[in-house]
């Protein structure tokens, strides 16, 4: 800054200048009386000048003298054009003036042109142009936009900002609201011109988004393909997707998407070799859509041989009990133990398959799934001990526990045991045998039943309702009040109901690692009518996998390590679960358990899993919040029993920045408007430039020194008090 003018000047009024006058004139008057009374003595002389000279003081300090100092800036004043350089940017849809969505540009083209040095230099006269790009990448962070950060940066580097430019499509999505910002931008006269980029509405478009894959199947069964289209054009579109694996295998189906909107299927894929596979869905392009870049998705998948080993424990060997043991042994893939207690014989059930008395802890964890019948809590039947058992292998070691209540009501004896927290319903006290009927009932899906996997008896929506619709009746149903806060219920009887509404038939429920189904009636065998297994075992089949999925994510006869969410995202807190055992199979307690991650950029972290706790013996548990996507590598030790276990976790992407959305207009209106600077809509930079144009020169700063109230001008009239007193003193005047 440069000093360019100085001055005296007082803020005086009429009447403060002739009382000052009058002061003045009346002390001259008063001090000369005074002194020739004492007929001139050069004493008095001296204190009567003290006195005209303090009450002149006073007089001038009436008028408010200030010293004004005016200064002009050094330097030009800068203004800064901000540019979006961030994902969203990419989106490609600045159509032409001739309106041709097949011509559309990128965003971030049409910003890069305004952010060209030579188209500012016709402005270089009057300010220092400063070009900057804007994004908010930071090591650990996912890339996004953050406008208000951009502008508060721009405040904090450039001490004589004059004004600032903003070129973006205003999809912030991170950092403090742009409009506090603004306002701080407001309160020093900084105006913000915005320039919007993009189209205000979504153009044409088809795009897969979504692909989420279990992350291993099993050889020679089905699997499931989960994806998810989205679609902006204007009227429904038919087309036939393909999903090819890494070996050259094709699938294809035609779908129809519905015009502005979302369709989510599923498409059935069984595999017949095991490995490591990569799956890529891919959508035909549409000739009216804008962006073919969007229009497929991969995703890995692990083909493996299966090995699932199932428990039966029922009393008497009923209907269901029976055709549900056939269908499981006759499945190459499943190794089921039986274990009839048969309560009014002196033996148990025996024969291939058979087990004579429940398994001790460590068998028992080699178990996925625990099918518990009509049994309870009675004479040669289930102990205590045997009860906390099964909580503790569901609980801890991620098995799955179905209960399948019978007409016996032995079930009923388990309320209040260990095992009630892991029922997800309520059963009827007063009605402990259930409720039978001639005529049969019919089940009823549940809007979340039709969508669910284990309900789904046809590959399509509409068969699979029709085919539920007409299974044949059950003639008995359990005694139930109603499902538990936290359960979901997949299907309910069709007709009767009672305070709580319709009964719930086929509940499932999560607790702790483990998963658990209710089946309220047994008589799921009579499905098999005209078409022997194709649904009844279809349906117990898919409930055993379900169950059986995560325990089974990585595993081997030492250790297991599952996690969830099963398809993590960047970003999200990945649970890590695993059960140790020792070298004879007993379930560890103490165990130092580590699990090495390998990121795919190569760094590697290394997390110690905890104990569960006294009551979740085996289990071992630890968060991890993976932050790039792609593949990750785990190796998983422990010292303890000398195991070793290798898998890989595969994270998918996610951005805070999406391509395709709409571009903000309004949040850029708002920055201008509060700013009071301009939003320009035509990306033009002469346009720009003229608006810029108009900013008026900074106003030169004015300093101004309050001499009426500064200290040492009031320590200057007491000190010319103070002699004054003490002279008159001195003189005998006082």
């Amino acid at each position: 800054m440069t000093l360019t003018d100085s001055e005296l000047t007082f803020a005086w009024t009429p009447s403060t200048a002739v009382l000052g006058i009058l002061m003045v004139v009346a002390a001259l008057a008063l001090s000369f009386m005074i002194w020739k009374r004492n007929r001139f003595s050069a004493s008095t002389g001296f204190l009567e000048l003290i006195r005209v000279v303090i009450i002149t003081g006073v007089a001038i300090t009436l008028n408010q003298p200030e010293w004004r100092e005016i200064f002009e800036p050094d330097e030009k004043p800068v203004l800064a054009v901000l540019y979006d350089d961030t994902g969203s940017m990419k989106t490609k849809d600045v159509v032409p003036e001739d309106g041709t969505v097949s011509a559309a540009r990128e965003r971030n083209e049409i910003a890069n042109q305004l952010a060209i040095p030579e188209a500012w230099q016709s402005l270089e006269d009057r300010f220092e142009v400063e070009l900057q790009p804007f994004g908010s990448e930071t090591e650990g962070a996912p890339n996004g936009t953050d406008i208000s950060g951009a502008l508060s940066d721009a405040m904090t580097e450039y001490s004589s900002l004059r004004g600032v430019v903003l070129i973006s499509d205003g999809d912030w999505n991170t950092g403090e609201p742009p409009s506090s910002i603004a306002t701080r931008l407001r309160m020093q006269e900084t105006p913000v011109f915005t320039v919007p980029v993009g189209s205000e509405t979504k153009l044409p478009d088809l795009a897969v988004t979504a692909f989420d894959i279990p992350t291993f199947g099993i050889a020679g069964k089905p699997v499931r393909l989960p994806f998810t289209i989205t679609s902006s054009l204007p009227r429904s579109h038919t087309a036939t997707i393909s999903i090819k694996t890494s070996e050259g295998e094709a699938l294809s189906q035609s779908v129809t998407i519905p015009a502005m909107g979302r369709l989510q299927d599923t498409l059935l894929w069984t595999p017949q070799t095991v490995g490591d596979f990569s799956l890529t869905l891919t959508l035909p392009t549409s000739e009216e859509e804008h962006d073919t870049e969007n229009n497929s998705l991969s995703a890995p998948i692990t083909i493996r041989k299966e090995e699932l080993k199932v428990l039966v424990i029922e009393s008497f060997p009923r209907w269901e009990y029976r055709y549900l043991r056939n269908a499981l042994e006759r499945d190459p893939g499943v190794e089921v133990s039986c274990l009839l207690f048969h309560p009014g014989l002196e033996g148990k059930g025996d024969g291939p398959g058979y087990i004579q008395e429940f398994p001790e802890p460590e068998e028992l964890s080699e178990f996925d799934v625990i099918f518990l019948g009509d049994v309870g809590i009675r004479p040669k039947q289930l102990t205590q001990s045997n009860v906390v058992s099964i909580k503790q292998q569901v609980t801890t070691q991620a098995s799955g526990l179905v209960l399948l209540p019978g007409f016996r009501g032995n079930q009923l004896s388990l309320v209040g045991s260990e095992i009630d927290d892991l029922f997800p319903v309520i059963l009827d006290a007063a009605q402990p045998r259930g409720w039978g009927s001639a005529t049969p009932g019919q089940f009823e899906l549940t809007e979340l039943g039709a969508r669910s996997l284990l309900t789904r008896l046809e590959d399509t929506e509409n068969a699979n309702a029709a085919i539920w619709s007409s299974l044949p009746g059950f003639q008995w149903y359990a005694g139930v009040t109603r499902a538990k806060a936290g359960s979901e219920i997949l299907a309910t009887h069709s007709s009767e109901t009672n305070r709580y509404g319709r009964i719930p038939l086929i509940v499932t429920k999560t607790f702790g690692t483990g998963k658990i189904l209710f089946m309220g009636t047994d008589g799921a065998w009579r499905w098999r009518k005209g078409v022997e297994d194709k649904y009844h075992y279809r349906f117990w089949g898919q409930v055993a996998r379900w169950m059986a999925y995560q325990r089974n994510m990585a595993s081997d006869d030492l250790m297991r390590l599952f996690y969830s969410p099963d398809r993590p995202q960047t970003g999200d807190t990945l649970t890590l679960n695993a059960n140790a055992m020792s070298i004879g199979g007993e379930p560890l307690q103490e165990a130092n358990v580590i699990v090495q991650i390998t990121e795919p950029q190569g760094k590697v972290k290394s997390i110690r899993l905890q104990p569960a706790g006294e009551d979740q013996w085996g289990l071992f548990t630890g968060t991890y919040s993976p932050t790039e996507p792609g593949e990750h590598q785990l190796l998983m030790t422990c010292e303890e029993n000398g195991g070793l276990l290798e898998t890989t976790i595969a994270v998918q992407g996610t951005s805070l920045e999406q391509t395709g959305r709409p571009a903000r207009y309004d949040v850029m209106e708002e920055i201008a408007r509060i700013t009071r600077g301009e939003m320009l809509d035509v990306p033009d930079v002469e346009m720009i430039k003229n608006a810029v144009a108009a900013v008026p020169d900074p106003e030169p700063i004015e300093r101004r020194l309050r001499l009426w109230a500064h200290p040492v001008w009031i320590g200057v009239l007491i000190l010319f008090l103070t002699i004054f007193w003490i002279g008159r003193k001195a003189v005998g005047a006082v």
